[in-house]
């Protein structure tokens, strides 16, 4: 386990600097995309190193799967049993705190390590209302919205699907996996803005290997067949709120790889941070901010647990199995930041200083 343990942690180190030095952060494209962040007209180089991403991940895991490396049926993502309701409304939820908190759980990790107290309050509150959609107080908020939509699977994955529907494996690898990967990649490339960038683009090919190289690393280190551990891989919701009770609680408890994972990523932003110079201290600029920045929080701890995800575990390593029940979260997560973002616009409040 210990041997898991440090893998996780190496496994953050390498996300948290590659998404410092790269700025990776999907709420940071959709400004960009919506004329919020910068001049659009050579793209939006933060959404199309998120799309990049999620094709090398995309490629990368399913490789690994058809190699029998890993048993994707076996991913905590991939289930055949859920509820649309939840996995949409959860992510609307998570969408609307993100973009109230001006980062999603992951980047807020990334930016806390360079000193960002903003951050630090963020993922406090998320924390806090994670565990207890969890284990607490709003758990029958989570099980009575789990009564909408219930949906039962066969195949819970797009490239299940396609076989049970008689498609051959040529097939199914073409239009399953290679045709949603060439649009990936013809997004990414398609406008120069990506191309200008090559921290960026280092920073998405990086991170979408990272994807893969978790679930290899769920799956074939450290294991224990008498305490086998869930397929997973990159992940923040579960893993900040886990870590927050380990603090506290950690007497008689086993600290697993989602915690190591988040201690990683802290370590390895922090690194990053400091040679390239820009770590500061960061605080709130108004009571409102403040106030943003903690609903933020609490609003994307509630959704996260309800979408099984965060932008990382559900946009990247939930859509680079075909997992079905990572698509309405995904959607949602998007949506909800979209509109959010909107009706931001239209009223005119500044998204300046968001993700530095």
């Amino acid at each position: 386990m210990n041997t898991l343990l440090w893998s996780g942690f190496a496994l953050g180190c390498a996300f948290g600097a590659a998404a410092r030095l790269g700025r990776f952060c999907l709420l940071r494209g959709l400004r960009q995309s919506m004329g919020m962040d910068g001049d659009r007209t050579d793209g939006s180089p933060a959404l199309q190193a998120f799309a990049l991403a999620l094709a090398v991940a995309l490629v990368a895991t399913q490789w690994l799967g058809k190699n029998g490396a890993i048993d994707l049926s076996t991913a905590q993502v991939v289930r055949a049993q859920f509820s649309w309701v939840t996995a949409l409304v959860g992510g609307v939820l998570f969408g609307v705190g993100m973009t109230l908190a001006r980062s999603c759980g992951a980047r807020a990790l990334v930016l806390l390590a360079g000193g960002n107290l903003r951050a630090f309050v963020t993922l406090i509150c998320l924390g806090l209302a994670a565990q207890a959609t969890l284990t607490g107080s709003l758990a029958p908020v989570r099980l009575w919205l789990q009564k909408f939509g219930a949906v039962t699977l066969a195949q819970p994955t797009v490239s299940g699907q396609l076989l049970a529907h008689g498609w051959s494996d040529m097939g199914t690898l073409v239009f399953g996996i290679g045709l949603p990967t060439l649009a990936l990649v013809a997004f990414a490339f398609w406008k120069p803005a990506l191309r200008r960038r090559p921290a960026q683009l280092l920073s998405a090919v990086v991170i979408g290997a990272l994807v893969a190289a978790g679930w290899w690393i769920s799956g074939n280190v450290g294991i224990d067949p008498f305490e086998p551990v869930p397929l997973t891989s990159l992940s923040f919701v579960g893993p900040v709120a886990q870590g927050l009770l380990y603090l506290q609680l950690a007497v008689g408890r086993g600290l697993s790889i989602g915690p190591a994972i988040v201690l990683g990523t802290l370590a390895g932003a922090f690194a990053m941070a400091l040679i390239t110079g820009r770590a500061r201290w960061e605080l709130f600029d108004s009571p409102t901010r403040f106030g943003a920045s903690a609903l933020g929080g609490l609003l994307m701890g509630l959704g996260g647990v309800l979408a099984v995800g965060c932008t990382i575990g559900q946009g990247l390593s939930g859509l680079s199995t075909l997992a079905i029940a990572s698509m309405p979260a995904i959607a949602g997560i998007v949506a909800g930041a979209v509109i959010t973002l909107f009706i931001q616009r239209t009223i005119g409040i500044s998204q300046g200083g968001s993700s530095a």
